[in-house]
């Protein structure tokens, strides 16, 4: 479908909830998303490009038709957008690791049955629990359960194996009650497979509560053997949740989410709580999006968590509003058979425990992220943000310095990377505007000369770089866009729009397209550094040519005193007033006796000194 054709049908959807897929030439489905009102959300896509991310951009030109769903409310979009997203597996959405990478715990149907890990529930009428997190966390976690309710985990198939041999190692370590001896019943082992699945299922709390009042029942009637066996049993149970990460979040009422967008890498972190005390920590890193907001990045990363998981906890703390808490609580509630309340903590200790979250997500992020990584997402960002074919290795940036109708200087500044290259550093004495202040007409010439001295093949000119950034607005990038055009030159130019405290706040198009980077972090430090460095080697060159001038000036009308005579004082005494304080003696050290008469002479007879 062409443009046209996709507005079009878009703008013909209706004002309902639903989900929509994005497609490309060959049918395969590169974004899936939801929306309040499908007509307004979807249209949005193919009016004008310019307000669009660059991503958002690359997206759309790929797209060749879409499919849209129409549901009855916004947590039933909720619920089949993460449907769709786990099959489709989109390249444009955020995505968390594939199922392998979440295991479930399967229970055989069997007259004894046996717990095992797989990749995902088919539909053989066994049971299923989970999707927890690494595979060799749940196995160590699925090991934990099993050992503390003495369950056998070695491979001996009951009944068949039942009395055939002497019980194993296990049974000899107190790891196992020996369920391979014939005094073991079938009933007793059933029970603690039930016992192991209230544990799966989150009801640890309940299951204590069930063993300690048998094991009182036992102690009553004497039967202190088996009394002592299920107090270690209960202390077994209890210490799973303080050393077990998934079953502690399995056992958790609250979960605390942060969350760290990183140069190169972000990181979830969360925290699971119960009964006010911290019982496991769990955390996943990925690949840091180009420009989804924080909002949805944790959109996308709860609903993925959350949704395809049977055991949930009563409360989940996120770090910020991602305007669908009420959505997901209610989804969440159904599917769990209890109120499940997600909010943002404003104040408290919940908002102390969001904000320790946050800094969990933040060190793990910044731990596993390498320099050359952060340098590369960095560059890689900056170059998706400015529509580039490539992240950008060489960056040239110019400014202009003066005061008043005098000293007009500007400064080029080059960025190898995300580096300053000081060597190729150049600044330029404005020589065609003397006296006529214009800052548009100083850039020009300035450019002029730079892409003229590249013209003639001036090493210390070449190469071009990847990208021109001019300190100013719309009207310094358009003044600079000509220059470069006299020349053939189709080097991108972008100026440095300042905020009222002298940041750089975004970058702008010479035909005035505005680019925000405040809210990228890493983007936003690179373009303010490189401002900030510009403006410096600029002020720096003025001051010194002021200074140059100011001196150049007062010793011009001295006789006696030529050029060399006053770059000769100028750079032993370093400003006028210590020349005016010099005696003769010390002025002749500098140049010839007459000259420092005639120096001494000038300036004392200018203070009204008799001869």
């Amino acid at each position: 479908m062409t443009r046209a054709e996709l507005k079009e049908k878009a703008n013909d959807l209706p004002l309902t909830p639903g989900v929509y897929l994005m497609m490309d030439k060959t049918g395969k489905v590169i974004y899936v998303g939801k929306a309040k009102k499908l007509k307004n959300r979807v249209s949005q896509y193919f009016q004008d490009s310019a307000a669009h991310t660059a991503k958002t951009r690359q997206m759309v030109s790929q797209v060749d038709h879409f499919d849209t769903i129409f549901v009855s409310s916004e947590f039933e979009a909720l619920v089949l957008e993460n449907s769709l997203i786990k099959r489709h597996m989109p390249r444009y959405n955020i995505l968390l690791k594939d199922d392998k990478g979440y295991p479930f715990v399967r229970l055989s149907r069997e007259r004894y049955p046996r717990f095992s890990l797989v990749n995902r529930i088919t539909g053989d009428g066994a049971r299923y629990f989970g999707p927890f997190g690494g595979r060799f966390e749940t196995r160590q976690a699925l090991d934990a359960v099993c050992a503390a309710l003495r369950l056998p985990t070695c491979n001996r198939r009951f009944p068949r194996d039942i009395g055939a041999e002497r019980p194993c190692l296990n049974f000899h370590m107190g790891r196992c009650d020996g369920f391979c001896r014939p005094e073991m019943t079938e009933e007793e082992y059933r029970r603690r497979i039930e016992q192991a699945v209230t544990l799966l299922e989150g009801k640890s709390k309940q299951l204590l509560r069930d063993m300690t009042a048998e094991m009182e029942a036992e102690a009553e009637a004497l039967r202190f053997e088996q009394a002592a066996a299920l107090r270690d049993r209960i202390n077994a149970i209890g210490a799973l949740g303080k050393k077990q990460t998934v079953i502690a979040g399995l056992c958790a009422d609250t979960d605390i989410w942060g969350l760290y967008r990183g140069a190169g890498k972000s990181c979830y972190a969360i925290l699971h709580m119960e009964d006010g005390s911290l019982t496991g920590r769990e955390t996943e890193l990925f690949t840091a999006p180009m420009e989804e907001t924080e909002e949805e990045m944790l959109s996308a990363l709860t609903a993925q968590y959350y949704l395809p998981r049977a055991i949930l906890p009563h409360e989940i703390l996120l770090p910020l509003d991602t305007g669908e808490c009420e959505e997901l609580s209610e989804v969440l509630t159904k599917r769990a058979g209890h109120k499940v309340w997600v909010h943002v903590p404003q104040r408290g200790e919940k908002a102390e425990l969001r904000t320790m979250a946050q800094r969990n997500a933040r060190e793990e992020a910044e731990r596993a992220t390498t320099a050359e990584e952060r340098v590369a997402h960095t560059l890689a960002l900056l170059g998706k943000m400015l529509d580039l074919p490539a992240p950008p290795g060489r960056m040239e940036s110019f400014d202009i310095s003066n005061t008043g109708k005098s000293d007009i200087v500007a400064s080029m500044v080059v960025y190898s990377g995300t580096r300053p290259l000081k060597s190729a550093y150049r600044r330029f004495r404005i020589k065609d505007l003397a006296g006529h202040p214009d800052d548009y007409a100083s850039m020009q010439e300035v450019l002029r000369r730079r892409l003229q001295r590249a013209a003639d093949g001036d090493e210390k000119f070449l190469p071009l770089p990847d990208v021109f950034l001019i300190d100013g607005g719309t009207t310094h990038a358009a003044a600079a866009l000509a220059v470069a055009k006299e020349f053939g030159v189709h080097v991108p130019i972008f100026g440095m729009v300042k905020d009222d405290r002298h940041r750089t706040r975004a970058l702008v198009t010479p035909e005035g397209r505005e680019i925000g980077i405040v809210n990228n972090q890493a983007v936003f430090s690179l373009i303010g550094q490189i401002q900030e460095e510009t403006h410096r080697f600029a002020i720096t060159y003025h001051h010194e040519s002021h200074q140059k001038s100011a001196l150049r000036s007062e010793l011009e009308d001295v006789p006696g005193v030529g050029p060399k005579r006053r770059e000769a004082l100028r750079k032993h005494f370093g400003s006028m007033r210590a020349i005016r304080e010099a005696d003769v003696e010390t002025l002749s050290a500098v140049v010839p006796r007459a000259a420092a008469e005639a120096v001494y002479r000038h300036f004392h007879q200018e203070q009204g000194e008799p001869d």
